[in-house]
């Protein structure tokens, strides 16, 4: 029968104490068990060893592989960056040049350019923009549509140069000095 009892302070700093064990010598059956059980856990952590070391190879193998891609990733970003910034400055005065209003000057600069290039003097055909070739007969103290230092020089205009741009043409084949061509040329050079 439990029976209860009342103090008048609570208890303090009270352990219990542990009864010494009692060990009994192990009958054939309890030892046979014991044995099985002492097996078991071992082969168990054996096992369990076992599975820990071939993940701990298997991270391994993927840690290496990220580096690895790692390692080969970088340089292919970094040349992927280096073009696209290429291309973004490109585009960018390309851009800026296309907003320029077209002078008489640039037109002349583009059309010196072009014939500097000419070998031989003779039979030279300058294809323009119908609007640039307007404004080079309209302002020809520059020389060229007028004649002055270039006698074999023709000037007609062509749908296929665009504002600011010339094709010269000789008997050897043409020079392309628009804008589109020096801006792909540009681009090749920057890129290669």
């Amino acid at each position: 029968m439990a029976q209860t009892v009342h103090l008048q302070q609570p208890l303090r700093n009270v352990r219990s104490r542990a009864l010494p064990s009692v060990s009994r010598p192990l009958t054939g059956t309890e030892a046979l068990e014991q044995a099985a059980y002492e097996r078991g856990r071992q082969e168990a952590e054996s096992a369990f060893q076992g599975q820990l070391q071939a993940q701990r190879t298997e991270f391994l193998n993927l840690q290496h592989g990220v580096l690895q891609a790692l390692r080969e990733a970088v340089p292919q970003v970094v040349r992927d960056s280096e073009t696209a910034v290429i291309n973004l400055a490109i585009e960018s005065a390309q851009r800026l040049v296309a907003g320029l209003p077209v002078s008489t000057e640039m037109v002349e600069a583009s059309v010196r350019e072009a014939l500097a290039q000419v070998a031989d003097t003779s039979e030279v055909t300058v294809l323009l923009n119908a609007e640039d070739l307007a404004l080079l007969e309209k302002h020809p103290e520059g020389g060229l549509v007028s004649g002055k230092g270039q006698p074999q020089v023709a000037f007609r205009s062509s749908p296929d140069v665009t504002r600011g741009g010339c094709l010269v043409q000789t008997r050897f084949g043409v020079i392309d000095g628009r804008r589109e061509t020096k801006v792909e040329l540009l681009k090749k050079t920057a890129l290669s």
